[in-house]
């Protein structure tokens, strides 16, 4: 029997409703078949922890007196773009530091900020009749600004490709230290827990979807950049290449650091650890068959980092069981396998909303808008 979101709201305000993890419901329809799971389990539970480069966060810091039109604003020497308005500005997660380098950047600005950390403020700017001010140095924490919010365009990658080197030089990446000569593979997602990989053709994530985002409750803003929809899928249409992407969006006032961490990759530069949970209703028996993907299910392609020219080829096909063993087999030779992505905090990421729903205190938005089924990717043309 279908169920609505409405239903299924009203069980979880009555306490009723049945909610498992994206790991739990694999048991429950090997127990009892897709059918007879899909009327008994009310929400699945999804979640992922791993850094997501394309963030940042957008902020205002009010007027001074007298006022100023900041243009180059920086935050404990990380710049952040201003050509927005007056004193609105977005700091990328991603932005090294003028005397750090990337030691030092967005991702630590934003969660020292949600830590209540005091951060310093410089801004310049030409002077005009209603902003004379020319500059300004002050410190500010969290609780002086107007509003401070988390909007990511890229988020919550649906697959991606595990990364290897075949050169005879260590490779220095976003995916980690790549050792030369096949020395090592690393990958980035939680797998069956991950959210698109439960929701393969984004029949419940979509705009407006309600989210646990780095401790907040956030939302599904717009489809991330670099949407591939079309990306090559298997025969149950999941992609076995990056494929559907999240922009998102929540008050970084409500957010916690033990789910949003900055990360230093050596060699490469700075990037973010965020912790993104979207619940799954089970409107019908699809939709159960969906979230009873396992890891022997979700295949990704192994790419060579190596390449002089940048660019990357396949080496092969795998498993993400296969990835999880810590090895793999690479032209006859055994290869240690490494996640980059935490599945210890997906895991508890998808507990907690569990818990949240269980108690009333998370209920399910229907997407305002679908996200698109054709999106694909286009490279850089250089005239």
């Amino acid at each position: 029997m279908a169920k609505t979101y409405e239903q299924i709201n009203e069980k979880i305000k009555n306490g009723e409703a049945v909610v498992v993890t994206a790991e739990e419901v694999i048991d429950i329809i090997r127990e009892k078949g897709t059918k007879e799971a899909a009327e008994y389990v009310d929400v699945v539970t999804t979640a992922t922890f791993g850094p997501m480069c394309s963030s940042g966060a957008f902020l205002n810091f009010g007027h001074a007196s007298p006022p100023i039109r900041m243009q180059k604003t920086y935050l404990n020497q990380v710049e952040s773009y201003s050509g927005i308005a007056a004193v609105d500005t977005y700091i990328g997660a991603t932005e090294w530091s003028k005397d750090r380098g990337y030691e030092y950047g967005g991702a630590h600005v934003i969660c020292d900020l949600i830590d209540g950390k005091p951060v310093t403020l410089e801004a310049t700017a030409n002077p005009s009749d209603c902003y004379p001010r020319k500059e300004i140095k002050t410190e500010i924490t969290l609780d002086d600004l107007n509003e401070a919010y988390l909007f990511n365009p890229r988020n919550a990658y649906q697959n991606y490709n595990a990364a290897t080197n075949s050169s005879n030089q260590m490779v220095k990446t976003y995916m980690g230290v790549l050792k030369p000569e096949y020395g090592n593979v690393t990958y980035c997602t939680s797998g069956a827990l991950s959210p698109l990989l439960n929701d393969p053709t984004y029949r419940t994530i979509g705009i407006g979807t309600r989210i646990f985002l780095a401790g907040a409750q956030g939302y599904v803003s717009w489809r991330g950049t670099q949407f591939n929809s079309s990306a090559e899928r298997d025969e149950n249409g999941v992609p076995i290449k990056p494929a559907g992407t999240l922009a998102v969006i929540g008050d970084l006032k409500d957010m916690d650091t033990q789910y949003i961490s900055p990360a230093v990759f050596e060699g490469y530069g700075v990037s973010l650890f965020l912790g993104i949970g979207i619940p799954i209703p089970i409107l019908d028996e699809d939709m159960m068959k969906s979230v009873g993907i396992t890891n022997e299910d979700i295949t990704t392609n192994v790419v060579d980092y190596g390449l002089a020219d940048g660019n990357k080829a396949v080496v092969r096909s795998v498993n993400y069981e296969e990835l999880r063993s810590g090895k793999i087999q690479i032209n006859g030779k055994m290869v240690k396998t490494a996640s980059i992505t935490s599945l210890k905090k997906s895991r508890e990421i998808a507990a907690l909303l569990k818990s949240q729903i269980q108690k009333g205190a998370f209920y399910l938005q229907k997407p305002v808008e679908m996200l698109p089924t054709t999106g694909i990717v286009k490279g850089l043309k250089i005239k």
